[in-house]
């Protein structure tokens, strides 16, 4: 796949090595040779253990929990990258941590997300490739180009694939809060159904209350979509009142990060969930137990496709479509 006369190398931290082994596999090169350990005090010792001089570098590491940890492993493999002169050094970050502060919500609250930017292009990355940012004007805070891959797609063609036999007349795309109704609604013209929203008020961080369903989901398969699963408090609390208020018939889940966070396979477990499609930007949670509910499609075809591109500088705006 790989033709352009300049040298790629690709490297990963500790986050998802199997999706950059991954990655390899489909673009038909071998993974960097390179470590990422501590030192005994639990500072990040990288070492890269072949040359990049001149090479196009990517860095796949997700900055998923521990998010601290995995986001200094990638800083300072983008350092190492620098001074050992890389030609150019694109960061592939499936799972752009911090991306929920992303404005001021209240008086002297940090703008994170900007402050992890600045710290990405300081370090030395010429280009950032991730997936499904929590709010698109996130790429506005990078003085780098950024490519934001859509998801979308990928559910798309499962979907499809799982209910398109039965035709889709009796499917409906709901958006879990207001929040998400943008892609929600790009989504359910996709596969073409209709769209419902759950109206909800937010109590307390990771905690929420289900006001209002708006649209009528009555004896329909549903389809709950969002960028994210993290505690699935939010999830499983829309999904009980489609049941319960609006009367689905059954109840599916797809989010493109599946963080998993404190209860979330536990509730999921317990929820009227049926199916759960998460694509893996971000391992499974190794301290969490099996969940047969979880399903997980993967992106390294999507990845490898725009690194290939990238690194021949062709377009990759087919990628989004």
């Amino acid at each position: 796949m790989i033709s352009n006369s300049t040298e790629i190398k690709i490297f990963t931290g500790n986050a998802h090595k199997q999706l950059a082994e991954d990655i390899c596999k489909n673009l038909g090169i071998k993974l960097g040779d390179g470590s990422v350990d501590h030192f005994s005090d639990g500072e990040v010792a990288v070492s890269l253990y072949e040359t990049v001089r001149g090479a196009d570098v990517f860095l796949v590491q997700p900055t998923s929990n521990p998010v601290n940890e995995h986001l200094m492993e990638l800083l300072i493999m983008i350092d190492a990258c620098k001074r050992a002169s890389a030609g150019r050094i694109t960061a592939v970050i499936p799972y752009f941590g911090y991306a929920r502060q992303d404005r001021k919500a209240k008086p002297r609250d940090p703008i994170s997300a900007k402050l992890v930017a600045n710290l990405i292009a300081k370090a030395g990355a010429d280009r950032v490739l991730t997936m499904d940012l929590h709010a698109s004007q996130i790429q506005g805070f990078f003085d780098i180009p950024v490519d934001n891959l859509m998801g979308g797609p990928l559910f798309t063609d499962y979907i499809s694939r799982k209910f398109g036999d039965g035709g889709l007349d009796d499917v409906m795309a709901v958006s879990p809060d207001v929040g998400s109704v943008a892609r929600t609604r790009v989504f359910a013209h996709r596969i073409g159904v209709g769209l419902a929203i759950v109206d909800k008020r937010r109590q307390r961080a990771n905690e929420s209350e289900v006001m209002n369903i708006i649209g009528d989901v009555e004896g329909k398969h549903v389809i709950l979509f969002d960028d994210m699963i993290d505690t699935a408090g939010s999830l499983v609390g829309a999904a009980k009142a489609l049941v319960e208020i609006g009367g689905a018939k059954d109840i599916y889940a797809c989010a493109s990060h599946g963080i998993l966070s404190g209860k979330a396979i536990e509730r999921l477990e317990k929820s009227p969930i049926k199916e759960v499609v998460l694509l893996d930007s971000i391992p499974y949670p190794e301290d969490k137990p099996a969940c047969d509910k979880i399903k997980y499609i993967s992106v390294a075809p999507l990845f490898a496709e725009a690194i290939d591109r990238v690194h021949e500088e062709v377009s990759i705006s087919t990628l989004f479509r």
